[in-house]
């Protein structure tokens, strides 16, 4: 079956650009360069394609260039060293080569492409287009050049002169069936529907297995109410291909709305039957509904197939992520607590129900969900770490380091359950034991930016060992220098040594990186008080009260609040 072409002129716009391909043949010795023969030159216009052949673009550069010392005025030469540097990814390099050929010869057909291709490249569409205008007018047999510059003015939504170049392709090539079909866009989009459907008839007369014509027709008739030709288009491509996944989705979906019940049932039966033995059924399912946000579709196409196939577990977990992306999240956790622990969803399947209660307010739900899971299944870390986080967040503290102590056991370097232990301590105001649980990740990972800067920041908050907690967060920042939160952290290190306008500086940079963070603006503000600006710390104060959800984080920054008052 023939390649689809939905986007044809993408595709050849990737084949004309593809590093590997050259745009003119490579030239041989003996038929393209002069007649005036040297043996230096020789050898370096070979060396340079040996070292093409062995990928080595560095040296192949430096010896054509030297070949084309040689014999400055070959164009030929030119244009090979053109595309070495496109190959190279230099597109400077080779643009200017492009302009010099030009230069030398306006109707140069390869330099022009090469050119359009290279401003192209760099967002210069404008000169691109000129480019490959200049290049159909010169040599109108291009047919590439049409459907390049066709899809540029689609792209950009000028339709009349995209359809301008489509029907100058069509004039030239008639029985090329692209032009007619790009053309039939064009009327679509203009609601021009019985001239978009002539062309993509026309289409179909020089192309008849085009998939992406049958779907334009099928828009444009679903469009024109023309329920009975969108049925035989798509059963015509069912007969022609009984696999057809996504038309057979599309025939049951359109059975459905349009109240054909029965006939849906047995198209949906049908797939149901299929996703047992093939699973890309489910995958199709996904991209075409899942993947496009169209969830009620997709609850209508799983729901269908649920009817025949009640057992799914993977259709199970398709309904779940769909039920769960329109919040309805009670039936997104009854379809995910239907995969067992057999199906290769089923790990996922157990996070989402425990974060779907938490989603409901449920957290005691979700961490007796947890438990006894773990009770019965006691070798899965990562549910174990969920599992803390619950146990965190309901401030049971000496469940969660229980539990991550657990998990450690049967995966002792496992980075993300010693930092989770860490910030446990660290809420349980156990500092120095969350300092030795970060110390245990930096000794795992040295670079570990999270790890190096909670260490500092509890220094910090301590007001202890600050030489140390500066040498941890200027180490964090190396690696991660654009994170508001670390700057944060070095600025209240520099507040706690008392060096206030470094500080400044600092939480300035790190309000403008995390502007919403209640603590970053109290720190700021507490700077502001300490440099005697009042009515500045006040400010930053009030914006952290409003960023602050919780009661308990709110008292301290409320009486700072009414002090300044």
């Amino acid at each position: 079956m023939k390649s689809q072409l939905l986007k044809l002129s993408i595709l050849f716009i990737a084949f004309l650009f593809y590093p590997g391909c050259t745009l003119i043949k490579s030239i041989a010795p003996d038929d393209k360069l002069p007649v005036k023969k040297t043996e230096n030159r020789y050898y370096n216009y070979i060396e340079a394609h040996l070292h093409i052949k062995k990928n080595n673009l560095d040296k192949a550069i430096y010896y054509l260039i030297k070949t084309i010392k040689d014999d400055p005025e070959n164009l030929y030469l030119q244009r090979e060293l053109a595309i070495f540097f496109l190959m190279q990814k230099n597109n400077l390099k080779a643009l200017n080569i492009v302009k010099n050929i030009i230069a030398k010869n306006p109707g140069d057909i390869e330099a022009l492409i090469m050119y359009g291709r290279i401003k192209q490249s760099l967002k210069q569409i404008d000169d691109a287009k000129e480019a490959y205008e200049k290049v159909i007018a010169n040599d109108p047999a291009q047919k590439k050049m049409y459907l390049i510059l066709g899809d540029i003015y689609m792209e950009e939504g000028k339709l009349s002169k995209a359809l301008k170049i489509y029907k100058q392709l069509v004039n030239q090539y008639p029985e090329f069936y692209a032009g007619y079909f790009f053309i039939g866009k064009i009327y679509s989009e203009q609601g021009k529907m019985v001239d978009a459907e002539k062309k993509f008839l026309k289409t179909l007369d020089l192309e008849p297995d085009l998939e992406e014509a049958k779907f334009e027709l099928i828009k444009l008739y679903k469009n024109l109410g023309e329920e009975q030709k969108t049925i035989e288009i798509y059963k015509e491509m069912l007969k022609k291909n009984s696999n057809n996944i996504r038309v057979a989705l599309e025939l049951g979906l359109f059975y459905y709305k349009n109240g054909m019940i029965k006939d849906s049932d047995n198209l949906f039966k049908s797939l149901a039957a299929k996703s047992l033995s093939d699973p890309e059924v489910i995958k199709i399912v996904a991209q075409i509904y899942l993947d496009k946000k169209k969830y009620n579709d997709a609850i209508i196409v799983i729901e269908g197939m649920l009817k025949s196939l009640p057992c799914s577990s993977d259709i199970h977990y398709a309904a779940g992520i769909a039920y769960n992306a329109i919040n309805d999240k009670e039936i997104a956790i009854a379809h995910f607590k239907q995969v067992p622990p057999g199906s290769k969803f089923y790990q996922n399947s157990v996070i989402q129900i425990s974060f779907l209660y938490r989603d409901l307010e449920k957290i005691r739900e979700a961490i007796n969900f947890l438990e006894n899971l773990i009770e019965n299944v006691p070798d899965k870390p990562e549910l174990m770490l969920y599992l803390a986080s619950f146990y965190e967040e309901n401030e049971e503290f000496y469940k969660a380091e229980k539990v991550l102590k657990k998990a450690i056991k049967f995966d002792p370097k496992n980075i993300e359950l010693h930092f989770r232990l860490g910030v446990v301590y660290d809420m349980w105001d156990k500092k120095e034991a969350a300092i030795e649980s970060m110390r245990t990740v930096i000794g795992l990972d040295p670079h570990n930016a999270n790890a190096l800067n909670y260490a500092g920041y509890i220094y910090a908050e301590l007001g202890i060992n600050l030489d140390e907690a500066e040498s941890l967060i200027k180490e964090a920042l190396k690696h991660s220098p654009d994170d508001g939160y670390i700057t944060d952290s070095l600025g209240w290190v520099y507040y706690r040594k008392g060096r206030y306008k470094d500080a400044l500086k600092l939480l300035k940079k790190a309000v403008n990186l995390a502007p919403d963070d209640p603590t970053i603006l109290e720190h700021l503000g507490d700077v502001y008080l300490k440099m005697t600006n009042k009515k500045k710390a006040l400010m930053f104060y009030e914006r952290s009260l409003l960023k602050r959800e919780k009661d308990k984080d709110k008292a301290e920054i409320e009486k700072k609040i009414q002090g300044l008052k």
